[in-house]
């Protein structure tokens, strides 16, 4: 018997049955989610709305509405879009990490790895994504910082280093959370589309210019992968596969 690859069919065998478990605690979870959801902080005419076109929101809806300052932010290198680096010593990969988990094998290779947070819901084929925190909070998301991975190893990483300066203008008080998902319940979202998470951070448009600006914006995810910031100060929708406002 080739016990080397009997072994490979094990393992292969139980990675495909958490595979399965997971996914399962997953559904229950957000089944379980969904029935638990307080939409009273929806105006009447949005939850109409819901109902009409059968829009299901799985995400808890923040009820946080900090005051917080626009910012403006540069790119340190020419590279807007990251140079490619390759890790010293690879580090063994999981399907899922813990943000501590990250920090504490990356970051002697990647100093500033603390300063950025793990975006699950952002992670792609092959790449973890990470987003630079503004006062140690308030992901930019802008910006991303990329980890590679490939037989069960994270291989190398891409970073777009950037200066963040608060502007000096008053800080503005953000919208509700509430307002913002009313705003595309009622006007933006398609029939049956399912909203499964909420978050707030700053986005804004990119301009071909050294310096940037960005606003607090609530990101909404779609389980269909699409992504809608609606602008936490005058409530303009902003989609990133057009970068315009209102489309």
């Amino acid at each position: 018997m080739d016990w080397g690859r009997a072994k490979n069919v094990l393992i292969y065998a139980f990675l495909l049955l958490n595979l399965v478990l997971g996914y399962q605690i997953w559904m229950d979870a957000r089944e379980t989610a969904g029935a638990n959801l307080d939409f009273t902080s929806l105006a009447d005419n949005t939850q109409q709305a819901m109902e009409e076109k059968d829009i299901q929101v799985l995400a808890p809806i923040p009820n946080e509405t900090p005051k917080l300052p626009k910012l403006s932010y540069e790119f340190i290198e020419e590279d807007k879009a990251g140079v490619d680096m390759e890790l010293e010593q690879p580090v063994d990969s999981k399907l899922i990490f813990s943000q501590s988990e990250l920090e504490d094998a990356l970051e002697r290779e990647i100093p500033q790895i603390g300063t950025y947070r793990l975006d699950q819901l952002m992670a792609e084929d092959g790449a973890f994504v990470l987003h630079p925190l503004v006062d140690g909070k308030w992901p930019l998301f802008n910006v991303s910082l990329e980890l590679f991975y490939s037989d069960q190893k994270i291989t190398g990483y891409r970073q777009t280093p950037v200066r963040i300066t608060t502007a000096e203008e008053s800080d503005q008080q953000v919208l509700p959370a509430s307002k913002a998902l009313g705003t595309l319940i009622e006007n933006f979202l398609p029939n049956d589309a399912i909203v499964k998470d909420i978050q707030l951070g700053y986005y804004g448009q990119l301009f071909n210019s050294d310096i940037q600006v960005a606003m607090p914006a609530w990101r909404f995810v779609l389980e269909s992968g699409e992504v809608l910031y609606v602008q936490g100060i005058s409530g303009d929708v902003f989609s990133p596969k057009t970068d315009k406002p209102g489309e």
